[in-house]
């Protein structure tokens, strides 16, 4: 197996694991205000998950791609995050 697809499974694996935790929180913390606060608290894992995952999809990628592509790749998660974080 691939150690980079290893690598991007196993951090999707976690961001799950962190959404379930994070549900079962809330659950048991049963106070809205308290569940939106662990709901903010997530607001951080997703792009971060996103970045770190594209990131390793890119280094195990980088010998096929041009610089002029990665540019590009690069651009595109930057307008994504910029989409997902604007307020």
């Amino acid at each position: 197996m691939d150690k980079y697809v290893s690598w991007m499974s196993a951090l999707r694996l976690l961001s799950g694991s962190v959404e379930i935790a994070a549900a079962l929180i809330m659950l048991k913390l049963n106070q809205v205000d308290k569940a939106l606060a662990v709901n903010s608290g997530l607001a951080l894992v997703g792009p971060t998950i996103l970045i770190l995952t594209t990131a390793v999809g890119l280094t195990g990628m980088a010998e096929q791609l041009s610089w002029g592509k990665l540019g590009w790749i690069g651009c595109g998660v930057a307008i994504l995050l910029f989409g997902i974080l604007k307020k």
